[in-house]
């Protein structure tokens, strides 16, 4: 990617889910008796919709088959150019919509993922898209779907799949449905705008979130007005610096503890291949908490820090996830030289606070947020 080139022009591309979403639509549109057509649309979480074109397709009176290829857009990775395909079968006239993962899609063996043990490598919101593109040509018949990605078990060799007990492929993804430009270059030209747009608005206090999972929690849980909640994907220390540049006083750090834990050791790009020392800093706190040496040893074993985070909260330890919170806010306020006042929240996966700090709090009720812990 030639790094001169003009920030307007960077193209969007569209996730896994996306296209397995498409590829269903697809397959019941020539299940249905439809021909193939050169596109499809598909809805988004967000209520938008999304236009993708379509690689093939085929069908027979019982089943139909589509596929459409991965676009990473500018923000190609590895998964960029894999076919995503939908195997699609109709069971009976009325039930629900059966979906699994098939050849090079994944299957979850550890805990503490957003997937059961046993499951399809197919993320929620993945699958609520599936669903929803799918009712749109069958409205209430039972149907099985299957998706495919017949490279994706040579190109999960080159994720983190392995190491987080995802075996025989990839993961299908995503959170909004599109892909959107998260190179360093093409993140800073995008992404100041919106803070430009926070100061303009009047607001001296904001929300930093590592993406769209943290801005659902910050507008939808806390109420937080949009043009206040600014998604960093992993430039934390860029968007504390340009965030205190333009006068901004307060800033609310929220999101998953796996990327916010890594502020509370002093790490501000969070990206895994930066710096992931997720298992290292809460091993080590926990530690110093007084944790024996059994449950540091066991929670040494979880792939994630949500699986270690769950089994924390079950043996009672939520006071070290505030701490981890306090750290990340000490950390963030120091790395700005104390022009910012700092406050972290740290969730699960669903949403759910798990970790937060006094500062927090205080910065929620002082702007007239709603403050809610519950589940």
């Amino acid at each position: 990617m030639a790094k001169d080139k003009d920030r307007h022009t960077w193209r969007e591309g569209y996730t896994t889910g996306s296209c397995a979403a498409g590829a269903a639509k697809v397959a019941c549109l020539l299940l249905h008796g439809d021909s193939l057509p050169e596109q499809v649309e598909v809805p988004l979480p967000n209520s938008a919709r999304l236009m993708m074109p379509i690689q093939g397709g085929e069908s027979n009176d019982s089943v139909a088959t589509a596929c459409i290829l991965k676009n990473g857009g500018d923000d190609a990775d590895i998964t960029h150019g894999l076919e995503i395909r939908a195997i699609v079968r109709q069971l009976s006239p009325h039930g629900i919509i059966h979906i699994r993962g098939g050849k090079g899609v994944g299957t979850v063996t550890k805990k503490g993922l957003a997937i059961d043990v046993g499951e399809s490598a197919i993320n929620p919101v993945p699958r609520k898209m599936i669903n929803q593109a799918v009712r749109e040509v069958f409205p209430e018949e039972e149907l099985e779907i299957i998706i495919e990605v017949p490279a994706g078990e040579a190109a999960a060799l080159r994720t983190l799949n392995p190491r987080l007990g995802i075996v025989g492929g990839i993961s299908i993804l995503g959170t909004s449905g599109i892909v959107r430009p998260m190179s360093e270059e093409a993140f800073k030209t995008s992404i100041l705008p919106e803070l430009d747009q926070a100061v303009a608005y009047g607001h001296k206090t904001i929300v930093l979130t590592p993406g769209h999972y943290g801005y659902r929690v910050a507008t939808e849980r806390l109420k937080v007005p949009t043009e206040a909640v600014i998604e960093m994907s992993n430039f934390v220390g860029f968007l504390l610096e340009e965030a205190a540049y333009r006068g901004i006083e307060q800033v609310i750090l929220l999101g998953h503890i796996g990327k916010l834990i890594k502020v509370s050791g002093g790490i501000f790009h969070t990206h895994n291949r930066v710096a992931d020392a997720r298992s290292e800093i809460l091993l080590a706190h926990a530690a110093l908490a007084g944790v024996n040496f059994d449950t540091l040893a066991h929670l040494a074993e979880f792939p994630t820090t949500e699986g270690a985070t769950l089994e924390l909260l079950n043996l009672g330890e939520q006071n070290l996830l505030h701490h981890l919170a306090h750290l990340a806010s000490e950390r963030a306020q120091a790395f700005t030289i104390g022009r910012l006042s700092v406050g972290t929240i740290m969730t699960l996966l669903s949403g759910q606070p798990i970790g937060w700090d006094t500062k927090a709090r205080e910065i929620v009720k002082e702007q007239g947020w709603v403050w809610s812990t519950e589940p």
